[in-house]
Order: C-alpha cells, then sequence, then structure tokens
C-alpha cells in the first residue's frame, strides 16, 4: 500500500514541477533590460500591469495599461499577439500566470518583469 502513496507524491512533484517551467514564448526580463525597452520607441511592446486596478492606482510604470490578471481572458482581445507583450505585477508571480495564459492562447514574444513593481523601484533606488 505504501508505494501507492509514493507514486501518488511523485506525482504530485511532477505536476508542481511542469507548472512552475517557464512556458514556451515566455521570458523573463529585468528592471535594465525594460528601461532599455522603454527607451527603444521603436519595440512596439504593449505593456500590461495585471494588479488589480487599486494597485494600479497606487502607482504604476508609465506607459503600462492595467489588466487585471482575472480579467485577461476576456481583454486580451485588444492586445495584438503579433507584437511583444511585458506583463508584471507585485512580486512577479500573478504576471508570470499571465505571461503563461498569454504564451497559450497565440502570444508570439511574451515578457515577465522579473520581481515586478517591488523590483523595478529597488532598481530605481539603486541607481538614484
Amino acid at each position: 500500500m505504501s508505494w501507492i502513496w509514493l507514486v501518488l507524491i511523485a506525482c504530485i512533484v511532477g505536476v508542481w514541477v511542469w507548472r512552475s517551467l517557464p512556458s514556451k514564448g515566455v521570458r523573463s526580463i529585468s528592471p535594465d533590460e525594460l528601461k532599455q525597452l522603454l527607451k527603444d520607441k521603436k519595440s512596439g511592446a504593449q505593456l500590461v500591469d495585471v494588479r488589480e486596478p487599486s494597485e494600479f492606482r497606487s502607482g504604476h510604470i508609465q506607459g503600462f495599461q492595467n489588466i487585471p490578471l482575472g480579467e485577461l481572458a476576456h481583454r486580451s482581445d485588444a492586445l495584438d499577439k503579433e507584437r511583444p507583450v511585458v506583463v508584471m505585477c507585485r512580486s512577479g508571480a500573478r504576471s508570470a500566470r499571465a505571461a503563461k495564459w498569454l504564451a497559450r492562447h497565440g502570444f508570439r514574444d511574451v515578457r515577465n518583469l522579473s520581481g515586478g513593481i517591488m523590483a523595478w523601484n529597488a532598481s530605481k533606488r539603486r541607481t538614484s
């Protein structure tokens, strides 16, 4: 009977590891890479903050539009699948889920701000 538990635990761990792996077409970017992207007006990148509206109002990166994670599925048609999409949130966890969803639904170039706005703000303090 104990081998059944081992198989069950192995399956659970396997699913957890599989879900943690980055999806094809998703790339993490650092705050410094985002700064360069924001300077490049020819990049055509679409900038999406997936936090809740109250979080967005409390402070956001200029140029990002607010599409909360829970609304992404029915608002993604406002985004162009052929242009790069950069997603961000508070710490990078919600935006990682958003990035995976976008990649699975045909978006070709999806980038996730690693560490989210917390990393962005920390990088601004370091360079100030």
